[in-house]
């Protein structure tokens, strides 16, 4: 999945950017407290995606099917 695409659904759970690394981000979510690490790049796993939500304590995200 897109790296935008994670982002914006982390911050539709109320999780914030709390610093920026040389190669990853932090991205914490304050009612939970939890922290995890998201790489900068274009494409995240979606199983690494999976695993970061889980961390974060939010819902997993769903891919919509789109039909090309």
């Amino acid at each position: 999945m897109k790296r935008q695409t994670l982002l914006r659904h982390l911050r539709r759970y109320g999780c914030y950017l709390k610093r920026e690394g040389k190669a990853h981000s932090l991205w914490m979510n304050p009612s939970s407290g939890a922290i995890e690490t998201i790489p900068r790049h274009a494409e995240i796993p979606d199983k690494l995606a999976k695993k970061i939500c889980k961390g974060l304590g939010i819902p997993v995200i769903q891919r919509k099917n789109v039909e090309n």
